[in-house]
């Protein structure tokens, strides 16, 4: 099983991307090729190894996050890789679990190839089911941490936090962003 391949974008295509690591190209299908520029930098990216008795596909994401959305995803009856694939192409890690969570199902529906029968199936297997310590929702955020780290030392829950800090503006003054997470965690 793989976790990571680390080495240099060599070719880009609309489906996949060619990462070159020691002189190997593997072939690596992942959510928004064009994200990639070739020859960029030395990059990481993250692996999914989907093996299949007619099918051995690398599927890879540049987050550990959407890696973890990706493999809730496909746990999901009747939700595949190419569905979970275009789902992450579609909208950002945050958007997709607040509409989980808040249970919107209009909002799932828009992503290619889910139905309302796929959205509610989503809703209904993954919420209240995904961690937000799984899949973190702040990534490398410094202030966003720095908000979280407080308001729990107050008492709030880390999940509840989480939940409301991607709905706050971090653009403000930390001490207007803790008065409206206050706000909504009082609620």
């Amino acid at each position: 099983m793989y976790s990571y391949i680390k080495g240099y974008v060599t070719e880009v295509t609309p489906k996949y991307i060619t990462l070159e690591n020691n002189n190997i190209g593997y072939e690596i299908v992942v959510p928004n090729p064009y994200n990639f520029l070739i020859n960029d930098d030395f990059i990481t990216v993250y692996i999914y190894h989907y093996l299949r008795e007619d099918q051995e596909t690398l599927y890879g994401f540049k987050t550990k996050d959407e890696k973890e959305l990706f493999l809730k995803l496909i746990s999901v009856n009747g939700i595949g890789p190419k569905s979970a694939l275009s789902i992450l192409a579609s909208a950002t890690v945050n958007e997709i679990l607040s509409a989980i969570e808040s249970r919107n199902d209009a909002y799932l529906k828009k992503f290619p190839g889910i139905g309302a029968k796929a959205s509610q199936q989503i809703i209904l297997d993954l919420h209240g089911k995904i961690s937000f310590d799984d899949v973190c929702v702040l990534g490398n955020n410094s202030k966003a941490n720095d908000i979280t780290e407080a308001l729990t030392t107050l008492g709030y829950n880390k999940k509840d936090v989480t939940k409301v800090i991607s709905k706050l503006d971090l653009t403000l003054d930390d001490s207007t962003i803790i008065k409206e997470a206050l706000k909504l965690l009082n609620k």
